[in-house]
């Protein structure tokens, strides 16, 4: 999960490879399935319909 305050909206990109720190929060599917952004906020969802099964170790 990233955002950006002055556009105020939130998105969530797959984790692909480890979050750098500030660059945003990694989140489990479920808790990621559940997001909801704050009113007045719009939400990207950019993740892939079909997602992996596994995530490498770097991520994990």
């Amino acid at each position: 999960m990233a955002f950006d305050y002055d556009a105020r909206m939130v998105w969530l990109d797959d984790l692909t490879e480890p979050v750098a720190p500030g660059a945003g929060y990694p989140l489990c599917e479920s808790h990621a399935g559940r997001m909801t952004p704050p009113i007045g906020w719009t939400l990207i969802d950019r993740r892939e319909d079909i997602r992996p099964l596994f995530a490498s170790l770097a991520v994990a």
